[in-house]
């Protein structure tokens, strides 16, 4: 799986667990760390990534300007232990809501998945 982690969420833990993991990761801040939120969701779209974030800025995007997107996963108020953590139970427990388009809510005690109906999409 692809996934691109927003400069708020791009702890070394969390990569060095998914790149063992046999994932494709990659930095926004490696790419651009003062990009804008929709030049990363771009990025995202068109490389079939998931964003992983702590901003909520990409809800406004998705939601009230209708953005396209892959699923996005979003740590509230995380350590990056509990960010590591809830990643490891997302992907073994949540894959297909993953590999869609959804967006995942984390927080320390509820995941939440939405799955959002088939639309625009490029990649």
């Amino acid at each position: 799986m692809k996934f691109l982690l927003d400069v708020c969420a791009s702890s070394r833990s969390l990569r060095t667990m998914l790149v063992e993991g046999g994932h494709d990761v990659v930095l926004v801040s490696d790419i651009d760390p003062r990009a804008a939120d929709e030049a990363i969701l771009d990025l995202a779209l068109r490389e079939a990534r998931v964003l992983v974030t702590e901003d909520k800025d990409f809800g406004e995007l998705v939601f009230v300007r209708r953005l396209p997107h892959p699923c996005i996963i979003r740590f509230v108020e995380m350590r990056v232990a509990d960010q590591v953590a809830a990643t490891r139970e997302l992907l073994e427990k949540y894959r297909s809501a993953i590999e869609q388009r959804s967006i995942v809510v984390v927080t320390k005690d509820r995941i939440r998945v939405r799955l959002l109906q088939p639309g625009p999409q490029q990649g």
